[in-house]
């Protein structure tokens, strides 16, 4: 082989190599899982999350709006969460409480606004697209 088709062949694995992870940065998702009620005191209930940042970002901060809709579709509460610390390509699992509503009670929780989204060392940016709502719970998840 010569030297001239050494460099295209070696200038097309690179691209395509390149390629590749260009997708995969753009396939990569933070998934935010509702994955379960537990009910808690005073008519509370505990809502436990797993955040699966299958992104390239380390997230020095994840602030979430969410609307708590009661079992009629009416809004009940808005409550604003931080989940921050969320590191890249990890799990985490956060607990919070919503207060004075049973469990059975939620029918679905709106993420309605994401109020800081920041990669560590970075600049502010929008999380929307990065992310996949799932809930393995009765109430359901959405943007």
């Amino acid at each position: 082989m010569g030297l001239r088709n050494f460099v295209n062949t070696f200038g097309v694995l690179l691209l395509t190599v390149g390629g590749a992870e260009s997708a995969h940065a753009q396939n990569a998702k933070l998934t935010v899982e509702l994955n379960k009620f537990e009910d808690g005191e005073n008519q509370s209930c505990q809502a436990f999350f797993l955040f699966r940042n299958n992104t390239e970002f380390t997230f020095e901060a994840f602030e979430m709006s969410l609307a708590i809709l009661d079992k009629n579709g009416i809004i009940d509460r808005l409550l604003t969460i931080d989940a921050a610390p969320l590191n890249a390509s990890r799990t985490s699992l956060k607990l919070f409480e919503v207060p004075e509503i049973a469990c059975t009670d939620i029918s679905e929780i709106l993420m309605h606004e994401i109020g800081a989204c920041r990669p560590q060392n970075g600049e502010e940016m929008d999380c929307f697209p990065l992310l996949e709502l799932i809930s393995r719970t009765s109430a359901k998840l959405v943007n």
